[in-house]
């Protein structure tokens, strides 16, 4: 890899951090040019490079931490479930921020991806999608939550209408999820892609929420095509 005297800068999350630029060099037969251009992107991103001095497990804490900036969703002695937790991000944030602690957990996450220990929370390898996950997510918590995070999407197969439906049926999933679990009150925030949320999905947030909206935080990469769905003020 070969760095340049260039810099980039961040913009709002703290990610203002001067960096090098860095190059991947090409090599024959070694990597795709679509590889190496995620790597540069990946290795010149100021978030990545903040959440390192942060101590975040990811550039996905910033998103949050934007959103709830703007929308002031996490308080404190908040219950919290985060579906899809992997690496760790997001709980990080909720656990900080609602007060969680090893004693009296409030943040619970579930991922079929092994997630390394984090204070104030309570990890569950499974995949949400098993029929006992619900049940198993609320016995941990200790009681209904106040909300709901989900960053799940489903691993991509290059194919874009493809990608988009799969994760927009996670997207209901969680939905289903969080409006037969929430607190009246209570919260729900999910990542979905753009092109379209299904009509059904929308529908069914209106008619048990009192707002409805779609959200890119500045930490979402601007080419990229994810977006996130919330919904507040659950009606119960």
């Amino acid at each position: 890899m070969k760095k340049t005297g260039k810099t980039t800068t961040g913009g709002r999350g703290g990610a203002g951090t001067r960096v090098l630029h860095t190059r991947v060099k090409k090599k024959a037969g070694t990597i795709k040019a679509s590889s190496r251009r995620w790597l540069e992107r990946h290795l010149n991103d100021p978030y990545v490079h903040q959440s390192r001095v942060d101590g975040y497990r990811s550039r996905a804490a910033y998103k949050l931490i934007e959103i709830d900036e703007r929308y002031k969703l996490l308080k404190k002695g908040q219950k919290i479930i985060d579906l899809g937790a992997a690496p760790g991000g997001w709980s990080q944030v909720a656990a900080a921020i609602a007060g969680s602690n090893d004693e009296r957990p409030s943040v619970v996450g579930i991922d079929y991806l092994p997630v390394d220990p984090l204070p104030g929370v309570i990890l569950l390898e499974m995949d949400f999608l098993d029929d006992d996950a619900p049940q198993k997510l609320l016995d941990a918590l200790g009681g209904k939550p106040d909300l709901v995070i989900s960053d799940m999407a489903a691993p991509t197969t290059g194919h874009r209408r493809t990608d988009h439906l799969r994760t927009v049926h996670l997207c209901e999933v969680a939905a289903d999820f969080a409006i037969s679990v929430l607190k009246p009150g209570g919260h729900f925030l999910t990542k979905t892609f753009q092109g379209g949320t299904e009509n059904s999905l929308l529908t069914l947030l209106k008619q048990n929420f009192k707002s409805v909206h779609h959200v890119k935080p500045p930490a979402s990469r601007a080419e990229s095509v994810e977006l996130y769905l919330l919904a507040r003020g659950f009606k119960g």
